[in-house]
């Protein structure tokens, strides 16, 4: 064990630097390192069977960690994506190879079929790994691509199922082993017993997980937290996997429901490290797992079969990126990043070649076909990136700092419609202003109409310096990305600490991280607009212009104290929670109390007009 360990650890010492230093990419250079040390060329490792089922589970704790970063709003806006694009890319993919293989390739039906199915699906650990890395995950391209892998990984279910009567017509059956324990039930009982299970995961990690994590952090023990999340992760894999279910889907969950979590970090940090290890490990075992005595032997068919298989899945994920809108270089990313077969072919090869749905040769060939797509993937990776460099040197590039004219008064970063409106009103009032914006397309046209605008990046030290931050009195961060505004202010804070910040919020969540930063003064977007609308609707409901404003104003009043009162507990879900609802019940006895006070007021107020009169 430790001679092994000692290779596999020498390898990917050697490979992946250079590969890094390469710009190829840390997945390629695992897969090298594997194909180095396999037995076609150092020979110091054999079968990698044992080591892929072993390395397999750093997937199960990458879709963990990706589970950690999603709340469960981010995953429900992404359901359109995962059902729709995902089931797409599954039945047109798994429809176009059966095609292939059923006509030109004379082969049975039931064979076309199962590998139509595998083929399918894509590489998980390759893909999420290479994203996160080029710092793509993030992105539109990004985000459609991992809701096809998660229903892909959930597709898989169903696969298994199916398989087995794929195989009614071939060679007898010989016994498949399982480790589900639910294997021998019915289907109604099978399905029960899923839902039953995700359920109890999702329960459990909303209304357990919590104490349980308290008590173990009580201990202030750093390794006995690391050894509680390295057994949450492993029991969730072990509890799906006995009936039946992916592991990679449960960790997933679980990381989903655990993701508002006041512990969400330290699992980050706890898990980080052997995920990366594990993962590295999958890489180094595909790479020394493929198979080049056959490679040579059937050199033609092979690369013929490789090349086919990324241009159909190409084909058919290009155009669901044009029928879902991906903008841009994005429809590229997308098409590239999934053109490849996937680690849970060789789990489905497997099951088919126990079913003798498939040959032997057709089992090898496959195999050998799958693992290829999969090191030709970081390649595709880097030919989207030249792509994308190509594209934007085409593009109009930022205005230099010579161009730019520095403010004597406020930048504005960002002009948008929220933008505009602040920027016209200071402009009425006599302050210079130099206004900061990163779409070439809301240049060109507030160019038309005369609009003074630079086209840049506020996140520039050069570009924000040249824009007169040393000198100017504010800096208005007025753009809709919250991630980019939090590192504008960061910039500012850092370099211009004089500066007076305003900023856009987007939501409340954004506006506790601007409290938090001390921003001097912030409001998010669709407030005011809200209350506005609101007392408008009180006034058509029959309500005196002057109640309707009032309550309008007392509403705005008390919820710009919530938002400061809470934003110290953002994080502790518990009191966060607890503190919601007090300061929405406030509200409700603030709004009554005034509305009980109103008829008294009026009849004091009508009685002062009679001794007026009089």
């Amino acid at each position: 064990m430790l001679e092994i360990a000692l290779i596999y650890l020498a390898a990917a010492i050697i490979a992946v630097p250079i590969a890094k230093r390469l710009g190829l990419g840390s997945v390629l250079g695992y897969l090298l390192a594997g194909i180095l040390i396999g037995p076609f060329i150092l020979g110091l490792v054999g079968d990698q069977t044992a080591v892929m089922h072993f390395a397999e589970f750093g997937v199960v704790m990458m879709l963990f960690l990706i589970g950690l970063e999603l709340q469960p709003a981010r995953l429900w806006k992404l359901r359109h994506a995962i059902v729709g694009l995902g089931g797409l890319q599954v039945l047109l993919t798994t429809s176009a190879i059966f095609a292939i293989c059923y006509w030109p390739l004379q082969m049975q039906w039931q064979s076309a079929l199962a590998l139509g199915l595998m083929l399918a699906l894509s590489s998980t650990a390759i893909v999420i790994q290479s994203l996160e890395e080029k710092g793509w995950l993030k992105q539109e391209a990004g985000q459609n691509a991992f809701s096809v892998l998660l229903f892909q990984d959930i597709a898989v279910l169903p696969i298994l199922a199916l398989l087995p009567l794929l195989a009614w017509q071939t060679i007898p059956i010989e016994p498949v082993a399982s480790k589900s324990v639910i294997v021998d039930w019915p289907v109604w009982g099978q399905v029960s017993v899923s839902i039953v299970v995700i359920i109890g995961i999702i329960l459990a990690g909303k209304y357990i997980s919590a104490p349980l994590f308290r008590y173990i952090a009580a201990t202030r023990l750093r390794e006995i937290f690391t050894v509680f999340a390295l057994f949450l992760v492993v029991a969730i894999a072990l509890i799906m996997q006995t009936v039946g279910l992916s592991p990679a889907l449960g960790t997933f969950l679980a990381g989903v429901v655990l993701a508002e979590s006041e512990f969400r970090h330290e699992l980050e940090a706890d898990i980080e490290p052997f995920k990366g290890l594990l993962l590295g490990l999958f890489f180094v075992a595909v790479g020394a797992s493929i198979d080049f005595s056959l490679l040579i032997n059937e050199l033609t068919t092979v690369l013929t079969l490789v090349m086919l298989l990324i241009i159909v899945k190409a084909l058919v994920l290009f155009a669901l990126a044009r029928f879902f809108k991906i903008q841009g270089t994005g429809q590229w990313l997308f098409t590239f990043a999934l053109a490849q077969g996937g680690e849970f072919a060789f789990v489905l090869l497997s099951l088919t070649s126990s079913l003798h749905i498939l040959s032997v040769e057709q089992t090898n060939i496959t195999t050998l076909v799958v693992a290829i797509s999969m090191l030709i993937t970081p390649l595709l990776l880097i030919l989207y990136e030249q792509l994308q460099h190509r594209s934007a040197s085409s593009q109009a590039e930022f205005d230099t700092p010579e161009q730019i004219t520095a403010a004597k008064h406020v930048i504005i970063a960002g002009y948008g419609r929220f933008g505009q409106i602040m920027g016209r009103l200071l402009t009425t009032q006599g302050y210079d202003i130099t206004v900061l914006d990163h779409s070439p397309q809301q240049i060109d046209l507030l160019r038309r109409f005369g609009t003074k605008v630079f086209y840049g990046d506020a996140g520039r030290f050069d570009l924000l310096k040249a824009a007169g931050a040393s000198s100017a009195e504010i800096l208005i961060i007025a753009i809709d990305d919250a991630d980019k505004t939090l590192e504008i202010i960061h910039l500012a804070q850092k370099y211009f600490p004089h500066l007076k910040l305003v900023a856009r919020a987007r939501d409340r969540r954004h506006a506790y991280q601007l409290l938090n930063l001390k921003v001097a003064a912030f409001n998010r977007e669709t407030v005011d607009s809200a209350i506005n609308l609101a007392v408008e609707t009180l006034e058509l409901l029959g309500n005196s212009k002057q109640d309707a404003q009032r309550a309008g104003q007392l509403f705005r009043d008390h919820d710009r104290a919530s938002v400061v009162q809470l934003a110290a507990l953002w994080g502790d879900d518990h009191s966060y929670g607890v503190a919601v609802k007090q300061r929405m019940d406030d509200l409700h006895q603030v709004l009554n109390k005034d509305q009980q006070a109103q008829p008294a007021l009026n009849t004091c107020d009508a009685g002062d007009d009679k001794d007026k009169h009089a």
